[in-house]
């Protein structure tokens, strides 16, 4: 459900800034490596099960935030990009990293911005909303 421009524009980004909490709702944020087959995002590491994040997801903490932004000029300040809100899980598979354990994350809903537009209009921030799934009620 991502545009022909944001998937571009995650696609020409090495990074992206992963948040997850634990269980003593600590909150943390990675930087990561990324990649996104057209449903899910996958983030992997060299010994990913030995990370915070991972062990955040592994002891039932499945929410997170992902974020992929830069500035496209600071000169008027332009900042861009996507937030994603979704779950993860972990699976096994072979991506970027190799062949091993990743994060899966499902997106619910993104919100992006300076991507199909500026992000600012008359002084007010614009972004796009899409609501990618609905939670279910359990969730």
């Amino acid at each position: 459900m991502f545009t022909e421009k944001e998937l571009a524009y995650m696609h020409s980004q090495p990074l992206a800034r992963l948040a997850t909490v634990a269980n003593d709702m600590q909150p943390d944020a990675a930087a990561v490596g990324f990649q996104y087959d057209g449903i899910h995002f996958y983030i992997g590491g060299h010994n990913l099960p030995a990370s915070r994040k991972y062990k955040n997801i592994v002891n039932g903490n499945d929410k997170v935030a992902l974020l992929i932004d830069d500035l496209a000029s600071i000169e008027p300040w332009s900042p861009r990009g996507n937030r994603i809100y979704g779950t993860a899980e972990p699976v096994e598979r072979a991506g970027r990293f190799g062949p091993g354990m990743y994060l899966r994350i499902t997106p619910i809903v993104s919100w992006s911005w300076n991507i199909e537009g500026p992000a600012f209009v008359n002084g007010r921030f614009v972004n796009n909303k899409v609501l990618h799934r609905q939670e279910s009620s359990g969730a």
